[in-house]
């Protein structure tokens, strides 16, 4: 249980704490319930030094043939627009997905159930002079 004012009851302390470790360019693995990384967004700037700091598994071929639709991307893009990202979800194949998993900073296991749920974040900087700047 987060005791802390301000910071979303879904995030644990070990989540908090692994957020709280990431340097930048790190990258976080899971997200997969869009609540959460609501929460998530509210306390981890986002890389904006890369095309897309935000990273999602592509359709295999047969899914994409079968026309399979994603709507949790449409939920992932929304709160990544709330927080200032402009570029879009990158796509990434699916055993690259995977290797960029492995190395992740930290993977938050989920009880997401949508298809092809899984979200990469790569962590970025607070820009000089902005308001939440370390003192």
């Amino acid at each position: 249980m987060v005791v802390l004012k301000g910071v979303p009851a879904l995030l644990s302390p070990e989540l908090l704490y692994a957020l709280a470790r990431m340097g930048h360019g790190d990258e976080i693995d899971g997200l997969g319930i869009p609540k959460l990384l609501e929460a998530v967004l509210k306390l981890l700037p986002l890389d904006t030094y890369v095309e897309s700091p935000a990273a999602v598994m592509e359709l295999v071929p047969d899914d994409k043939e079968r026309g399979l639709q994603t709507p949790v991307w449409k939920d992932y893009e929304i709160l990544l627009l709330q927080v200032g990202c402009r570029s879009a979800l990158a796509k990434i194949e699916r055993f690259e997905f995977y290797e960029r998993a492995k190395k992740a900073f930290a993977v938050v296991a989920t009880g997401e159930t949508a298809l092809y749920g899984n979200i990469i974040l790569k962590k970025g900087t607070i820009a000089l002079g902005s308001q939440f700047e370390a003192w």
